[in-house]
């Protein structure tokens, strides 16, 4: 009698946050691939300034965060690895991030848009709505920083925001 084919799916993979120690999440990552466990670190490049010197840096998103891709068997695989500290949660409940807002926020960094994590919370400016390009369609919060015009797209999972760079032409009030 053959099998049925419920009992030959694939465990069920979900997207979460993974908190780490601070400034642990590029050895967290190493450790989780050589585990063979899915994760994803969105990383910035940024210029620093020494009192000797000027280096631009690689530096993550998201501070102190790193995304995984695990099904229950792996869980606590993840949890256990050196420099993770906890799943983001809510009720003592691990919280799943949802597919359209993974695949949005890879497709922000797969566009090369210039992108800032901010963690502060901004006086809300006016709603506007990209008009153009891959994140047509999405809507957020018109503000100025250091003179560049930016769009805060809030993140509710994470209780972060992104800043990403886009021409005032592309944007339509809301």
């Amino acid at each position: 009698m053959p099998f049925p084919i419920k009992d030959l799916a694939l465990p069920m993979k979900k997207w979460y946050a993974a908190y780490t120690k601070p400034r642990y999440e590029k050895k967290a990552k190493h450790y989780l691939d050589q585990q063979g466990i899915e994760n994803w670190l969105p990383m910035q490049r940024l210029r620093k300034q020494w009192s000797d010197r000027v280096k631009w840096v690689e530096e993550p998103v998201f501070k102190s965060y790193l995304f995984v891709h695990i099904s229950e068997a792996e869980y606590f695989a993840t949890l256990n690895t050196y420099g993770i500290v906890r799943f983001v949660s809510f009720e003592r409940k691990a919280v799943e991030i949802p597919e359209d807002q993974m695949d949005f926020l890879r497709r922000i960094f797969d566009t090369g848009y210039e992108v800032q994590s901010d963690d502060l919370d901004l006086k809300p400016g006016d709603r506007v709505e990209i008009r153009t390009g891959p994140m047509a369609g999405r809507q957020g919060v018109l503000v100025e920083k250091a003179g560049d015009k930016k769009v805060r797209v809030d993140l509710e999972i994470l209780q972060q925001s992104l800043f990403i760079t886009v021409p005032i032409e592309n944007l339509l009030l809301v």
